[in-house]
């Protein structure tokens, strides 16, 4: 039985400098072949162990098998081709070369699935797995075939709820979708995104998590969020709606940002996956900073629904900061259980 507040991550790690160059978001494998595949293995072993030994509850790959928490899954894919480049506007922030949908897009056989048995196989604890959202997976590609977003979207998300289906299998207690286009793309999510959104999870007898969040640490999304103003209400607009849908966990980010806390309450009667870790600095938050935010989570989420996490992947981060952050979210955790013990 997990305890009360437990913690997870809402997405990447870093990988060990053997793997990947360091510091790097989305950096090319320094391995090949057999050594890559044992490679990826180790990886995803020592990112288990760290986050048990750090306090983390309920624990994830940290995107150890991953290049990109986007394309990795795509270009499992057919009817895309990768050959095709083009360069589009990626969550109207930053331009990025792209690979071109060029007919119908299919799932030909399992993507994560061996990883997620690996995974399963290194713990006892509950494990989550992260998939990118239909919508956001539209807006990681350029379009030729369907030249349709919502027609897209939904083909996506039937892909993505067979890739569900056997991650369940697998042993994956809870599936996670990324939807940071959630964020940027509203009348979109109003109209049909929280509706593919659900269409990937359809069915599934796992526990399923939306991620939304301002992105990683880089550059392009530091530079949109000094945009947003002195409140950051973008949740506003997606969290009524998720209220309402079949999803049962929403991730989303709080620490140092301009997140109004009060707007948790508009998915009050969800699981609340709460950022208190912030990824875009290497400052170590402490046990009671960490605490702090989740005390004042607690005035809009019953106790028994909130998961402290990470705002988002800390891949670009140095590794001994992303693990320090790791043991200050379980302890702040920590602090905040004994506080709620004793009332």
């Amino acid at each position: 039985m997990p305890p009360l507040l437990p913690t997870s991550t809402a997405g990447s790690l870093p990988k060990p400098s053997w793997l990947a160059e360091p510091e790097k978001l989305w950096s090319p494998w320094k391995l090949d072949g057999d050594a890559l595949v044992e490679g990826k293995q180790d990886a995803l072993r020592i990112a288990v162990q760290e986050q048990r030994v750090r306090g983390i509850d309920i624990v994830s790959d940290g995107e150890q098998t991953r290049q990109h928490f986007v394309t990795t899954f795509i270009e499992h894919l057919s009817g895309v081709d990768f050959e095709q480049r083009e360069t589009v506007r990626i969550r109207d922030r930053y331009d990025a070369s792209v690979p071109t949908v060029v007919g119908a897009v299919g799932r030909d056989r399992p993507v994560f699935v061996d990883d997620a048995k690996f995974l399963r196989a290194q713990t006892d604890q509950p494990i989550k797995w992260a998939l990118p959202g239909p919508m956001t997976m539209i807006d990681t590609l350029y379009d030729r075939h369907y030249k349709s977003r919502e027609k897209l979207a939904w083909e996506f998300a039937t892909i993505l709820n067979e890739e569900a289906r056997e991650l369940e299998a697998a042993g994956v207690d809870i599936i996670q979708f990324d939807e940071p286009a959630f964020n940027v793309f509203h009348d979109d999510v109003r109209d049909w995104g929280v509706a593919t959104l659900e269409r990937a999870a359809e069915g599934l007898r796992a526990e399923t998590a939306v991620h939304i969040c301002y992105g990683y640490g880089i550059k392009a999304n530091t530079d949109w969020k000094a945009t947003l103003g002195a409140e950051w209400r973008q949740y506003e607009q997606s969290f009524p709606l998720l209220q309402r849908s079949s999803i049962d966990i929403v991730s989303l980010e709080c620490q140092h940002s301009h997140v109004p806390m009060d707007l948790i309450e508009l998915i009050r009667g969800k699981k609340v996956m709460l950022g208190a870790i912030d990824v875009a600095t290497e400052a170590v938050e402490t046990p009671d900073e960490v605490a702090d935010t989740l005390r004042r989570a607690l005035e809009f989420v019953d106790a028994d629904k909130l998961i402290p996490s990470t705002n988002c992947g800390m891949a670009p981060l140095p590794r001994n900061v992303a693990l320090g952050k790791l043991t200050a979210l379980s302890a702040g955790a920590e602090i905040v259980r004994g506080e709620l013990a004793a009332v």
